[in-house]
């Protein structure tokens, strides 16, 4: 068995025959194809089998899959899907309406060449669907057909897989079959995977989270894959149980829903989760691998789940640089640094320091340490460029560098280089004339027994730079307690490793974040409205003034009275924006 979905099942042979009819039916589709008329096929699925037939269909038939992103709307959806010059459109039932509404704008793709994938396929066709017009323009399901005769090789692009899109649209990032085979190898062989290997696909296949560190280990290992369409907290442990799975590929966030829907079943009684949860008979789960966990969540992950390891990376879609994290590796840390061409650079272009750190684990020379994640090297390793896009890639490597655009430092121990992620270049706050890292202050804060997941960022500061600003979202039940959390930061400062610079100026209480479809905090949202009573006039804000000694509300009428301050300093605009 290769795939499982619900009660669907496809084996190896399956998966086999849906990619060759698939490919016969793209490639009849998208006739003759050239540098006017590219070979590119777009899709706006969730997690389902027939993604995955779109899929292994462009890699037998020589065509280019673009991942769309599902949580796209408006200008952006078409403007990516215009960029992508895709002349066949594949989309999930539930995201017609949205299609719709932009269809006025697709300058590539023809009416008859929107091909609609049904909510529940095995429920039988109803009307016009991709399975309708694959079965009545090439075969029926269940017939074994020879592949298309269409030489492939391993520079060809296959898939394209787009960066989150922060400002501007979404850049999409070129993966040929080497790459995507040689990361599916690196992990099934990281992890020791078997056929009797069960994958479970929780995060988008659109994305390369999922992708790289689900479904191409899988591949590589002859295993199967299980999925879901989207993620659900109160569903993971029941379809780990359903599906047999012994690995899971995991972002940040997702991890702490787990544990809070485990603590919302049994209880803040951790030795009742664990007999239940690590000793039920049926787990067979051992191993998780991904990116953005807090050291606390993946100690109490592996104890509550009963893992043998969580495997904490460093890599991205480029894929130039990449780390796998050994439970023997330095707590907090993202991996070893194994290429020699992997830097610490400064602003400046110079090498940074390793970090020194004192008896508590803080970092002593963090102006010296931290600074961007780069590979000085003349190749860019498994990064093949942004998709036509040649002004990202001058930016992406230049000089010989390729720079990551993520923060981070470097622990030297026994000869070994260990790498720490600190976040996005972006995502420095800077106050008082230094710059630190916003995912390090959000890590150690999470810390905190109530704290589900916490969120920092720069927010506007009357007299220079930004003060710091987290948003909370505390565990079910957990009251704010404005004395306690001004206590527990205190000792974050003195025991905790937290510079007294990073001490928050401002707290906001969230009932829930928003996410974007690859379950990362959409933090430019909250940076936006930052404090502003105008726009908040009823959220949890607390602050504190310097040389206060507690966190108390901040309410409409400190607003205005710190406003006359920004308007004083020629700084109002700030709080407008």
């Amino acid at each position: 068995m290769v795939l499982r979905h619900g009660g669907r099942a496809w084996t190896w042979s399956r998966l086999r025959d849906e990619g060759v009819r698939h490919a016969r039916f793209l490639r009849g589709r998208l006739g003759i194809c050239d540098e006017r008329r590219p070979p590119h096929v777009a899709m706006l699925l969730e997690n389902q089998p027939e993604l995955l037939a779109l899929y292994t269909g462009c890699a037998y038939g020589g065509l280019t899959l673009f991942g769309v992103n599902t949580g796209l709307r408006g200008e952006t959806l078409a403007g990516v899907l215009n960029e992508s010059r895709a002349r066949v459109l594949v989309v999930g039932e539930r995201f017609l309406p949205e299609l719709e509404r932009v269809r006025p704008k697709l300058e590539h793709i023809a009416a008859e060449n929107v091909l609609v994938v049904p909510e529940d396929p095995e429920a039988g066709p109803s009307g016009a669907t991709l399975e309708s017009h694959v079965a009545a323009e090439v075969a029926a399901p269940g017939i074994s057909l020879e592949a298309p005769g269409v030489q492939v090789q391993p520079e060809d692009n296959l898939m394209v897989i787009y960066t989150s899109g922060t400002t501007g649209l979404p850049k999409g990032i070129n993966n040929n079959h080497l790459k995507l085979n040689l990361i599916g190898l690196r992990v099934a062989t990281q992890l020791q995977l078997t056929p009797e290997a069960v994958g479970y696909a929780c995060m988008p296949l659109f994305h390369s989270n999922a992708m790289f560190l689900g479904f191409m280990p899988a591949f590589w290992a002859g295993a199967c894959l299980s999925m879901r369409e989207r993620f659900s907290a109160s569903h993971f442990f029941s379809d780990v149980l359903r599906y047999g799975v012994t690995y899971w590929n995991y972002v940040g966030e997702p991890v702490h829903y787990i544990l809070a829907a485990l603590r919302e079943e049994y209880g803040d009684d951790e030795a009742r989760v664990v007999e239940a949860v690590a000793g039920h008979p049926d787990n067979r789960l051992r191993y998780a691998l991904g990116n953005g966990a807090a050291p606390p969540d993946i100690d109490r992950f592996m104890r509550w789940l009963g893992l043998e390891d969580m495997f904490e990376l460093y890599g991205s879609t480029e894929a130039a640089i990449s780390t796998f994290r050994k439970l023997s590796d330095p707590r907090g840390s993202v991996g070893e640094i194994t290429d020699p061409a992997v830097r610490i650079l400064n602003q400046a272009g110079g090498e940074c320091l390793p970090a020194e750190l004192d008896a508590a684990g803080k970092i002593t020379n963090y102006d010296q340490a931290v600074g961007e994640i780069c590979r000085v090297a003349s190749d860019t390793f498994l990064f093949q460029g942004y998709f036509d896009n040649p002004d990202a890639n001058a930016s992406k490597y230049r000089e010989g560098v390729y720079h990551s655009g993520d923060l981070g430092h470097m622990l030297e121990q026994d000869g070994q280089r260990f790498l720490f992620f600190d976040g996005r270049t972006d995502d420095w706050i800077r106050k008082d004339g230094e710059n630190f890292s916003a995912a390090q202050v959000a890590r150690l804060l999470a810390e905190h027994d109530d704290v589900v997941l916490a969120a920092a960022y720069g927010a506007p500061c009357a007299v220079s730079d930004e003060q710091v600003m987290v948003a909370l979202k505390l565990r079910e039940g957990a009251r704010f307690d404005p004395r306690n959390f001004f206590a527990f930061c205190e000792r974050q400062v003195t025991h905790g490793g937290m510079d007294r610079k990073w001490f928050p100026d401002f707290v906001r209480i969230v009932d829930e974040f928003e996410y974007t479809e690859t379950q990362k905090v959409l933090v430019r949202n909250l940076k936006q409205v930052h404090f502003d009573r105008r726009r908040l006039p009823d959220a949890p804000i607390y602050w504190r003034e310097r040389g206060g000694d507690c966190f108390r509300e901040f309410a409409a009428l400190d607003f205005e009275l710190l406003r006359t301050r920004f308007i004083a300093a020629e700084r109002g605009d700030l709080l407008d924006r």
